[in-house]
């Protein structure tokens, strides 16, 4: 049902905050994400701690953050798997390196018997973590009411080109302020930053 929607509309609805839409999105690409975070994990020891649902969880996450806030223009599916493989890859790398940093080891790690492990704590499916609303509001109150008119405007369907004229200023500029505005939310609640820069 959800496949044949088109592509523009699944995304237009996304930017919306219509949280059926992002999980239509989700039923539909997730796995193949699932896939392309699989063949990144490569490392035994990285897989220890850390599996293909977290980091598919973390990613769109920090994606229906980011195509809310009118970050990304995304006409194709393919442009879509594309900035979301990155978006894999820079996870992958960055975790590698976190692990590896200071006294991080992941042969510190202490192995945990099952029924030691509190399931109840952790029934939430990524449709569920992704499209909750408490992350809507934890990232809208914190952009500026220049940014939320800029996200508005976005949402509205308007190019960088028709903002930027409308604030006086150049595309590129407004879509670089906005990129540093997303990647500051991004921070402060505690989602990782990807720093993608894309149009």
């Amino acid at each position: 049902m959800s496949d044949t929607i088109p592509f523009s509309s699944l995304i237009a609805r996304v930017r919306q905050g219509d949280a059926q839409a992002a999980a239509d999105l989700i039923r539909r690409y997730e796995p193949e994400l699932r896939v392309m975070a699989r063949v990144r994990l490569t490392d035994p020891g990285l897989r220890r701690v850390m599996d293909s649902i977290d980091i598919c969880q973390s990613i769109l996450a920090n994606f229906f953050v980011r195509i809310r806030a009118g970050q990304f223009d995304l006409e194709t599916p393919d442009q879509l798997l594309k900035l979301l493989a990155t978006m894999i890859r820079n996870k992958v790398r960055n975790h590698v390196r976190d692990q590896r940093a200071g006294r991080r080891d992941q042969r510190r790690l202490v192995d945990v018997a099952a029924d030691e492990i509190d399931v109840a704590a952790c029934q939430e499916t990524p449709s569920q973590i992704v499209v909750a609303q408490e992350l809507e509001q934890r990232c809208q109150g914190r952009f500026s009411a220049e940014e939320r008119e800029v996200i508005d405007r976005r949402v509205d369907g308007q190019s960088w080109d028709e903002i930027a004229a409308a604030l006086g200023s150049s595309p590129d500029a407004v879509r670089k302020k906005m990129a540093r505005a997303v990647n500051r939310v991004v921070r402060e609640v505690g989602l990782d930053e990807e720093n993608l820069d894309a149009d």
